[in-house]
């Protein structure tokens, strides 16, 4: 059964892309944090990250690492927060929030409104500094 990430991933489901390759998919979480919250996921539609192959997850770890340095460059933070709840959708995935405090990750708080220029802007920032 596909996710909704499956189907952005296939492209029936329109995002913001950042990167992707053979294995993993990074774009903008359209109910972002804060600016620059970006989910990184598998290809493979696993539900549960632990339930990852040793080679799949060692490998979404150094695709996220690459796009975590990428959010850092682009919006000057303390460092870029990882999460993984894994809850509200059935796919694997890694949250990855640039962050100055703890409160910074607090998923009870407000979203962001950010036009659709903005998102676009965001992910034309991220993916040009990926190296």
């Amino acid at each position: 059964m596909d996710t909704i990430f499956t189907k952005i991933i296939k492209g029936e489901i329109p995002c913001y892309k950042i990167a992707e390759d053979e294995h993993y998919f990074a774009f903008l979480d359209i109910n972002p944090l804060t600016e620059g919250h970006t989910l990184v996921v598998p290809k493979n539609p696993v539900d549960y990250i632990f339930d990852l192959k040793d080679k799949e997850l060692s490998g979404l770890f150094v695709f996220a690492k690459k796009i975590a340095h990428a959010i850092k460059e682009q919006f000057p933070c303390e460092k870029v927060g990882m999460t993984v709840i894994g809850l509200e959708v059935p796919h694997a995935h890694i949250h990855l929030v640039p962050i100055n405090s703890i409160y910074d990750i607090d998923f009870k708080k407000e979203k962001l409104k950010l036009t659709p220029e903005r998102f676009q802007e965001i992910a034309r920032l991220i993916a040009s500094s990926i190296k």
